[in-house]
C-alpha cells in the first residue's frame, strides 16, 4: 500500500506543475528548460542514489561480494532500457523533440500521441517507487517518492504548455497533464507486488527501474533542453537536481 500511495503522491505532481497554465501564467522558455534539466539530474541521482547502490548492496548480502552483484546490475540496467525501447517502438507516441515514433497512428489526435509519449516517460518513474517501498526500506521509498514527485512537476508544466501551445484551453491542458501523472501508482502497484514475491526479485527490479530511467533521461529529456540555445542554462538546472538529489539521499539515510 505504501509504495502506490507513493506512486500516486508522486504522479499527482504533475497535476501541480501544471497550475501555472492553469492560472493563465507565463513560462520564459529559458525557465522550462531549466527546470526540465533539474528534473533530469533529479532522475539520473535516484537512479544510481537510490536504485542501483541499493540494488548492488542487497546482492551483496544475497550473493556475497564477487560477479554476481555486478551482473545483476549490468544486466537489470540493461533490461530496463531495452524495456522502454520496445515501448517506444511498440506504441505510437509523439516526442516534443523527435515527432511523431513508433507504428502508423494516423487514427490519433496529435494530443493523445504526447499522452502516450508521457504516460510511457512516467512507467519507470513509479516503478522505481513502489520497488523502493515494496523492498521494506520506508526511508529509501520515501526518498524516492520526493525526488520523482520534484522532477514531475516541471514535466507537468512542459505537457501543459505544449498542449495550451496547439491551441488546446489552460482547462484542458491542466487536466490532461494530471492525468499523465496517475500512471505511476500502477506502475507503483506492479512494481510493490513483484519485489514483494520474493526478495530475490529485489536487486532486479532496483536496477531494472534505474535503467529504465536512465534510457528516458538520454533519450528525451536531455535533447529536449538542449534544442532552443538554453543547454548551459539547462545543464545548471541539472547539476543542481543531482546534487538536491544527493543531499536528500544522505539527509534521509
Amino acid at each position: 500500500m505504501a509504495g502506490i500511495l507513493g506512486s500516486l503522491a508522486a504522479g499527482m505532481m504533475t497535476a501541480l506543475g501544471a497550475i501555472p497554465v492553469l492560472l493563465g501564467r507565463g513560462v520564459t522558455v529559458r525557465a522550462q528548460d531549466v527546470l526540465l534539466g533539474f528534473a533530469a539530474g533529479v532522475m539520473l541521482a535516484a537512479s544510481f542514489f537510490s536504485l542501483i547502490i541499493p540494488s548492488l548492496e542487497v546482492s551483496e548480502a544475497l550473493y556475497g561480494a564477487g560477479w554476481r552483484p555486478a551482473l545483476i546490475a549490468v544486466v537489470g540496467i540493461l533490461l530496463g532500457g531495452a524495456g522502454i525501447l520496445l515501448l517506444d517502438r511498440a506504441l505510437p507516441h509523439r516526442h516534443f523533440v523527435s515527432g511523431r515514433e513508433g507504428p502508423s497512428s494516423d487514427a490519433l489526435k496529435k494530443i493523445w500521441l504526447f499522452v502516450i509519449a508521457i504516460t510511457i516517460h512516467n512507467i519507470p518513474e513509479g516503478l522505481a517507487v513502489g520497488i523502493g517501498f515494496g523492498g521494506g526500506n520506508f526511508a529509501g521509498g520515501m526518498e524516492l517518492a520526493i525526488g520523482i514527485g520534484l522532477q514531475n512537476a516541471p514535466e507537468g508544466l512542459a505537457v501543459a504548455l505544449a498542449l495550451q501551445s496547439e491551441g488546446y484551453s489552460r482547462l484542458y491542458a491542466f487536466i490532461v497533464a494530471g492525468l499523465t501523472g496517475l500512471v505511476e501508482p500502477v506502475a507503483g502497484a506492479i512494481g510493490a507486488a513483484a519485489v514483494g514475491v520474493s526478495e530475490l526479485m529485489l536487486p532486479w527490479g532496483l536496477v531494472f527501474a534505474a535503467g529504465a530511467m536512465i534510457y528516458v533521461i538520454s533519450h528525451e529529456i536531455i535533447p529536449e533542453t538542449h534544442r532552443r540555445g538554453h543547454q548551459d542554462a539547462a545543464t545548471i538546472g541539472l547539476m543542481i537536481g543531482l546534487v538536491l538529489m544527493l543531499y536528500l539521499d544522505v539527509s534521509l539515510s
